[in-house]
């Protein structure tokens, strides 16, 4: 089942369900050390779980912004497909392209995006057009 970014009547799709979580997963586990959701609540409780209402999107940028910047210091291998289950892994294993050399490169939406790009894009459109932002599954 895919999943996406919705406001209005646009949806941007990332991919699995499983892949949007690994990406939170790894945002949480590597860069907040007191929980989920503790240091980037905007993004991993409001969008994760509910909606992120459209005042709050600003702050949801800003986070955004940060996390893609220190990911930077992470290597692909660091990668955390299931924060629940730190054991488990992509499907796809170890194996990513050279091309990228670190957690701020990994995630790529199933058509080849950057998903922080795809993140921004939708952030700021949600914004624009004054809609809060949410996850969805098609």
């Amino acid at each position: 089942m895919a999943v996406g970014f919705q406001f209005d009547c646009f949806f941007y799709q990332v991919g699995h369900g499983d892949f949007l979580h690994s990406f939170f997963s790894t945002i949480s586990y590597h860069l907040e050390p007191d929980g989920w959701g503790t240091k980037y609540p905007k993004l991993l409780k409001d969008l994760y779980y509910k909606k992120l209402k459209y005042m709050d999107i600003p702050k949801a940028i800003k986070e955004t912004e940060e996390i893609r910047a220190k990911l930077v210091n992470f290597s692909p291998s660091q990668v955390v497909w299931d924060i629940d289950d730190l054991t488990a892994q992509p499907p796809w294993g170890n194996r990513v392209s050279e091309q990228i050399t670190n957690l701020s490169q990994y995630f790529k939406t199933s058509d080849g995006r950057d998903l922080f790009d795809l993140l921004l894009i939708s952030l700021n459109g949600a914004y624009d057009d004054k809609f809060d932002l949410e996850i969805r599954s098609l």
